[in-house]
């Protein structure tokens, strides 16, 4: 065989090959880590502090470190989470008080519109307990996806607020959220003042 011969070959096996159909390439859909939820079960927060509620035992309850920190002021982390649920306690002395800690409390539920897709919020009303509140769920890219307050109109006010230690993707964290709502709801039907 001539090498123009073994060129021809050459040349046509190539040109045979480079016809063959193949299968177009689709691009896959974004993913997210498998999260593996740890099963529910609560404790009973209890302490000097003047109400008493159940938390989850995969979250670990902590002082909060922040220099204007006050008594009776927590953090409830979820560390599997990466998340964290601000509890602040303020005694009430008088009415004007209290209206502006519930102003102040929709005030930050709602800055969070900008990003926001919804709040809804929900009243909160035990009034066998004396419990009684409103509860800020937010959806979408935003800081916080949870916030609410507690009081006995009287003399005391609670607080909560849940934050991630992560950049906001509502999609992302969605399941996440939904799991420990659960356990919010679970800390609101067991709180109870101790006066």
């Amino acid at each position: 065989m001539t090498n123009r011969n073994i060129f021809l070959l050459l040349f046509m096996a190539a040109s045979l090959l480079a016809c063959t159909q193949q299968q177009p390439s689709t691009p896959k859909p974004r993913g997210y880590f498998r999260i593996d939820f740890p099963k529910k079960a609560y404790q009973t927060f209890n302490s000097d502090c003047p109400f008493t509620f159940e938390y989850p035992v995969y979250a670990v309850m902590a002082k909060d470190n922040d220099r204007n920190a006050q008594p009776c002021w927590n953090n409830l982390n979820f560390p599997q989470f990466n998340g964290v649920l601000h509890l602040t306690y303020h005694g009430v002395f008088s009415r004007e008080a209290y209206d502006k800690m519930t102003e102040a409390a929709r005030f930050l539920a709602m800055k969070h519109t900008v990003r926001a897709n919804a709040i809804d919020q929900k009243l909160i009303n035990y009034p066998e307990r004396k419990v009684y509140g409103i509860y800020y769920a937010i959806e979408g890219n935003t800081a916080s996806s949870v916030q609410f307050f507690l009081t006995d109109s009287a003399k005391h006010y609670f607080r909560g607020a849940l934050y991630f230690n992560e950049r906001p993707q509502y999609d992302s964290i969605q399941p996440v959220v939904k799991f420990i709502k659960k356990d919010i709801d679970r800390l609101i039907e067991t709180f109870k003042w101790k006066n």
